[in-house]
């Protein structure tokens, strides 16, 4: 599943310039993202696990639960990010069954990624 191509119609777009943060480990979350251009890299405990490309989700794991951001997200290039809050990933997960599955994939994935690195 494309995210960047689900989101193509959206127009109010997050821009992060190469080098700034979009969070940080260990900060409360309430938004999760979807990358629609640009690459960003997702460091943890200081150590770049992965980098994400037009498409990827980023801060998924606040829409799960209430704790604290788990890694830190920095754009390498500027970036154009989609903000989708709680509401709007509940009605995602209603409507679009596809879209939980790619987003459960996706935590499997960067945990045993993760799991292996660190």
């Amino acid at each position: 599943m494309n995210l960047a191509e689900l989101f193509h119609h959206a127009t109010d777009l997050k821009q992060l310039p190469a080098g700034q943060v979009l969070f940080k480990e260990g900060e409360p979350g309430d938004l999760m993202y979807v990358l629609m251009s640009g690459t960003a890299e997702i460091s943890v405990h200081g150590r770049v696990v992965e980098t994400a490309e037009a498409g990827a989700i980023l801060g998924e794991m606040a829409m799960i639960d209430d704790e604290p951001r788990s890694a830190t997200v920095t754009a390498k290039t500027d970036c154009a990010l989609v903000q989708i809050e709680r509401k709007r990933f509940s009605f995602m997960v209603q409507q679009t069954p596809n879209f939980a599955l790619h987003v459960m994939r996706v935590m499997a994935e960067r945990l045993r990624k993760t799991d292996a690195i660190l």
